[in-house]
């Protein structure tokens, strides 16, 4: 039986949408919201009508027949730590998507679309491994202070797909293998894939683990805690260092690798010494999370958009390719991968998560 998917995924100032019959993309649209739209809301719940209607006006305009859908999906969002998988929008997911159980993001934004719209039409309504997926084993959650655990927040919906992207073209099952997935977008984040679960990952929205397009990483801690009583800096601004101002934007005042790699090209020596300092950072989270796995890892997995880049690949597998053999995925296929999740319950491959 083949199925028709409305997926949904909420960014601060777009909505981006997909039709599929099962996996084959049907449509997909990215609808901009100006400033001006979004300036007369308060919490991000409350821009949900005016999202919807974006949303069906669009599908009207494709001319396009929401009562044929078999099920609608929306991108995850900071919901309470929950393993990965494919859940229903029930009413206690639903009500602490809209309160933001663990902040206010426009992710939260798809699971309440998207039950919504299913409900109006009588079908089912799925989130898929939002950001918040967190299946980390007890030692990886210790940072040394107890009042401040590790906590699971990275790039879960792209890292899981690739990992079972992997294992089905590779005619094994995602639970047989231990993987590292490494996503290179605007964050990194390097997870260790123990037989199915991500048991450790780098908090990748607050920038742990390597620098990255726009994040600091990990900073000197005493020095960090320095600047943050020197009197000079808001919190607000500190936080501007470590995510948004931090990384390549520090370096060198571009958040995009591709220029950060013409630097190199064209001989700028301070781009070549950020370029070699973010593959020995990289690289240094890819040995670690081996250790996690005890050095036994089938396969090393490279996805997002810095993925493109084959000098950075190759780079990263002449610096860790001792470990394992290397695969790449790149960029991020976030509308399949919702997609795929609601399949893979639909066909009874998975069974749905609980919330």
């Amino acid at each position: 039986m083949s199925y028709k998917i409305l997926i949904i995924n909420p960014g601060s100032t777009s909505t981006k949408i997909g039709v599929f019959e099962d996996e084959t993309l049907l449509f997909e649209e990215t609808l901009r919201h100006t400033t001006e739209e979004l300036a007369g809301f308060g919490l991000i719940v409350e821009q949900k009508d005016f999202r919807k209607k974006v949303i069906l006006d669009i599908l009207a305009q494709k001319e396009f027949d929401i009562k044929t859908l078999d099920v609608v999906v929306g991108r995850g969002g900071m919901l309470k730590p929950i393993p990965g998988g494919t859940y229903p929008v029930s009413d206690e997911l639903l009500e602490d998507l809209k309160i933001g159980k663990q902040g206010q993001h426009a992710s939260n934004l798809g699971g309440i679309l998207a039950r919504e719209i299913g409900d109006e039409i009588g079908v089912p309504s799925y989130i898929v491994d939002p950001v918040v997926v967190d299946e980390l084993m007890p030692t990886s959650r210790l940072s040394g202070v107890p009042e401040l655990p590790r906590r699971s927040v990275f790039h879960a919906l792209n890292q899981k797909a690739v990992a079972k992207r992997y294992a089905k073209e590779n005619g094994k099952k995602y639970e047989d293998l231990n993987l590292i997935v490494v996503h290179m977008g605007g964050g990194v984040s390097v997870g260790a894939h123990m037989k199915g679960r991500i048991v450790d990952v780098n908090n990748a929205l607050d920038g742990e683990g390597a620098f990255s397009p726009e994040r600091a990483g990990g900073v000197p801690a005493g020095d960090l805690v320095k600047m943050c009583f020197s009197g000079e800096y808001t919190m607000q601004q500190v936080m501007k260092k470590l995510v948004g101002n931090g990384g390549f934007n520090a370096y060198i005042g571009s958040n995009d690798a591709r220029d950060l790699e013409k630097m190199v090209f064209d001989g700028d020596e301070n781009a070549k010494l950020v370029q070699d300092a973010f593959y020995q950072q990289v690289a240094k989270d890819i040995g670690a999370m081996s250790t996690v796995l005890c050095g036994k890892v089938d396969q090393i997995i490279l996805t997002g958009g810095i993925a493109y880049s084959k000098y950075t690949c190759g780079e990263l597998e002449k610096r860790a390719g001792f470990i394992a053999p290397f695969t790449v995925y790149p960029g991020e296929d976030e509308l399949l991968a919702l997609a795929q999740g609601a399949i893979r319950v639909m066909n009874g491959e998975e069974e749905p998560m609980s919330y």
